[in-house]
């Protein structure tokens, strides 16, 4: 949150598999109701910014953001199949 590494506090969360009702693993620390408010109020501080740039400034970020989302590759196209249920077409 804000550039820090935040390891939240909260109760840990669970992504479920829809065919079978398993947890997946890993459980992940839910964010307490105050990491998540200080992390929308910086998120509404960055669209400030990013709402000033240019349309080839934001179509370059968000080329950039889904490269980084490709490569991760397989790993996350089979893990979000197993938290949707659906196909991987």
């Amino acid at each position: 949150i804000g550039r820090e590494a935040v390891s939240g506090s909260s109760t840990p969360i669970h992504a479920v598999d829809p065919a079978t009702g398993e947890r997946l693993a890993p459980a992940y620390a839910g964010g307490t109701q105050a990491e998540v408010e200080r992390a929308c109020a910086l998120a509404e501080e960055a669209f400030g910014v990013y709402r000033e740039t240019t349309l080839e400034q934001r179509a370059a970020f968000l080329d950039t953001i889904a490269g980084e989302i490709e490569a991760i590759g397989d790993e996350l196209i089979e893990r979000a199949m197993a938290e949707t249920g659906l196909p991987r077409a």
